[in-house]
């Protein structure tokens, strides 16, 4: 019934605001046309999961603060398409003419959204291609977007769209943790969707290197998804488990589900790898001094900035209508979109701040190679014991 209410809601909302507009199709408030308000959607991870969606709700604010910008933020209130497009409709009547979305469900929103309102800029973190496709073409999709014109279903000139190659720092991760000296490793992933499962993949690669370049043998990873975004009771007796059996440290992936690795990770002095932005001041500040080594973080406000600064300046036809894998640039770590932090890892003599530095070089010229296909049911692995224990939950 809340499903079909909110369906309702969403097509009565865009039938009186495509009613209310100059007569030309698709118009919505301009960013051209006037005044430039940013409003970011969150999804049901709402802003305060001290991880991915604040990340972004807090580089908008900022940029708009500096900007001297109107921004808000509205959150669905449910985890459908048509409470997505419900909200997007509402900040456009609103007068908010540029949208900031974080996450792949938000692709049915931008099919329907793009082509409904031509003047209002899309701006979407973490789609891919395939997430669009996946949407619009559902069972006859092959999960092969280069056999598909993805462009035939959304209105891409409005819409810019950045996934992160999260199999690069997860491959970090993985090589910090092995170097270091911990031979039983976690990964806990919130779902088992691509951006998830490219952190995981590329951890469990990274560890699986690592190991062979030691002549380990007798390296483990403890594998799962707790099918949430979030911690609880039972993720958290799961991950007590873990630590009690001797897992040293868990790279948590997924939203605020970082709760349950910490809580268990207290109990044991387990260590911890954050997510998606640099974690320590959050889990040690809560859970323990020294518990947080390092973070696999992904540079939202720098690809925030960068689009908003388009839009400002007039410049966004530069990005309108890609969709860009944003990854290593550099040689210089801190040039690029997937890093490690520097001040804050735990460096040690396993692994240094230089070795990592030396990593980024050997992945950016090629020495080293890290796949982002996640085809395979299970993370592949040659020198490591692979523990996969599918979802928690």
């Amino acid at each position: 019934m809340r499903k079909l209410i909110s369906t309702a809601l969403a097509l009565l909302m865009a039938v009186s605001l495509t009613a209310c507009g100059s007569g030309e199709s698709g118009r919505g408030a301009s960013a051209d046309d006037g005044e430039m308000k940013v409003a970011m959607i969150a999804d049901f991870a709402d802003i305060t999961d001290m991880s991915f969606n604040q990340t972004s709700y807090e580089a908008c604010k900022k940029w708009a603060a500096a900007n001297g910008k109107e921004f808000t933020y509205y959150r669905a209130p449910g985890d459908s398409t048509a409470d997505r497009v419900a909200m997007v409709d509402k900040a456009v009547a609103d007068g908010y003419n540029v949208i900031v979305a974080p996450g792949y469900a938000f692709a049915g929103m931008v099919i329907e959204e793009s082509a409904l309102y031509h003047d209002v800029k899309f701006i979407i973190l973490d789609m891919s291609a395939g997430d669009l496709l996946s949407d619009a073409l559902g069972d006859k999709y092959d999960y092969n977007p280069d056999n598909w014109n993805v462009k035939d279903y959304y209105y891409a000139d409005n819409v810019y769209c950045a996934i992160y190659a999260e199999e690069k720092a997860g491959y970090m991760t993985g090589q910090y943790a092995v170097k270091s000296g911990h031979k039983k490793l976690g990964y806990l992933g919130g779902m088992a969707l691509p951006a998830v499962m490219r952190f995981g993949y590329g951890f469990v690669k990274g560890a699986d290197d690592a190991a062979a370049e030691l002549g380990l043998t007798d390296v483990e990873v403890n594998y799962a998804y707790g099918n949430q975004f979030n911690g609880d009771a039972d993720i958290t007796a799961a991950m007590d488990t873990w630590y009690h059996n001797g897992t040293e440290v868990v790279f948590a992936c997924g939203g605020s589900i970082y709760t349950s690795v910490a809580e268990a990770a207290a109990k044991m002095d387990g260590k911890v790898i954050g997510v998606d932005v640099d974690q320590k001041e959050t889990i040690d500040g809560t859970y323990g001094e020294g518990m947080t080594v390092t973070s696999a973080m992904k540079g939202l406000e720098a690809t925030i900035n960068t689009l908003l600064d388009s839009i400002r300046d007039d410049r966004f036809e530069d990005y309108a209508g890609k969709i860009e894998t944003l990854g290593l640039v550099s040689e210089n770590p801190e040039e690029n979109y997937v890093q490690l932090p520097i001040e804050s890892t735990q460096w040690n003599e396993g692994f240094s701040e230089e070795d990592y530095r030396t990593l980024v070089a050997d992945i950016v010229n090629g020495k080293i190679e890290v796949s982002s296909d996640v085809s395979a049911p299970e993370p592949p692995a040659e020198h490591v014991k692979v523990n996969y224990q599918g979802n928690l939950k």
